[in-house]
């Protein structure tokens, strides 16, 4: 997320500031028997299987069995579209990397995260050449990574790993779609880059290895699903049905899992076939993962949270930082124990 999306953040949240300040108080913690209010939810959507359960509960029939009338799903090609829909009310939820979100919250947009989605553990990744043996071996070399993204994100962890700053490699900013490209043709010694370029740059040349990837800093790469504040307000059955329908999903991707790869293949507009090593570098999150995670002591806030809020700070990809009760809201996952 690049400076100017900052400052578009700051934008969209000025112009929502005379909702907030008429909108009422957080409703109190939803019984989990609550049923869901009418009408049709709207969902935010980008072409990334981490959000791929959402396709498996519409082709599966979950939201109806859920009790929600209707769910769109609408799809975005950049943050900033995404984070404007949001802003002016025209979806009610998206689904975003977890650095976005807190960029977000952070800028004083009326959202809360409301439920941890995926992590990348092996799909994201900084690939080098046979000349970088360590993370140490950076230094001094060409890098080529996308700004503003979650590789942004994942280079300034490695760095950081190895006591050193982006001052410390020759940054070479790229799209990532171009970023294994550059490293294959000689042109870098390392890029960071994620499924399926990882795949690609592995099929064309053998001597590509990863150094560092999404396990190496559990969490950091991760999304989760983020809700207005209106809708967690007046229509919090909708929300309790919404989380239902993930969780019914997962049990069903996990049951059938070639079934369920197709499904979400099918919505990102890919084969099956070609995605098959980035479902293996994705973690799914079931509700049963939210109530450990989500928890004081849990890993998202006691880990996650603080390791993303260095690496996205590093990176300027966040204004400040934000506490859990700013960011959070787990009364959902907690009404479905």
């Amino acid at each position: 997320m690049p400076m100017s999306i900052l400052s578009q953040l700051r934008n969209l949240a000025a112009s929502a500031s005379l909702a907030l300040l008429a909108a009422p108080a957080i409703a109190a913690a939803p019984s989990a028997d609550l049923k869901p209010e009418s009408g049709t939810v709207k969902l935010g959507m980008q072409p990334w299987l981490g959000y791929g359960q959402w396709y498996v509960a519409d082709e599966q029939g979950h939201f109806a069995a859920n009790g929600l009338q209707g769910v769109e799903l609408i799809n975005f090609n950049e943050d900033k579209d995404m984070n404007a829909a949001l802003a002016s009310g025209r979806i009610d939820a998206g689904n975003l990397a977890t650095h976005t979100a807190m960029a977000m919250v952070s800028a004083g947009l009326p959202v809360k995260i409301v439920m941890l989605l995926d992590q990348s553990t092996s799909a994201d990744a900084l690939i080098v050449d046979p000349s970088i043996k360590t993370l140490a071996d950076l230094k001094g070399k060409a890098v080529a990574y996308e700004e503003g993204t979650t590789s942004d994100i994942l280079l300034h962890s490695a760095l950081a790993k190895a006591g050193m700053t982006l001052a410390d490699i020759r940054p070479v900013p790229m799209p990532a779609s171009s970023a294994g490209s550059a490293l294959i043709a000689g042109q870098v010694p390392a890029a960071v880059t994620y499924e399926p370029y990882l795949s690609v740059a592995a099929q064309q040349n053998p001597n590509i290895r990863t150094l560092y990837q999404g396990s190496d800093d559990p969490g950091l790469i991760s999304d989760v699903l983020v809700v207005r504040d209106e809708m967690l307000q007046k229509r919090p059955g909708q929300v309790l049905a919404l989380l239902r329908s993930w969780e019914a999903a997962y049990r069903f991707y996990q049951a059938n899992p070639q079934q369920g790869q197709a499904i979400i293949a099918r919505g990102v507009g890919a084969s099956a076939d070609e995605l098959d090593s980035a479902f293996a570098g994705v973690k799914f999150y079931s509700l049963a993962d939210n109530q450990r995670d989500l928890q004081v002591q849990g890993e998202f806030i006691n880990t996650s949270m603080r390791h993303i809020t260095k690496a996205a700070g590093d990176a300027g990809l966040l204004p400040q930082p934000v506490s859990p009760a700013q960011l959070l809201d787990t009364r959902f996952v907690e009404a479905l124990k």
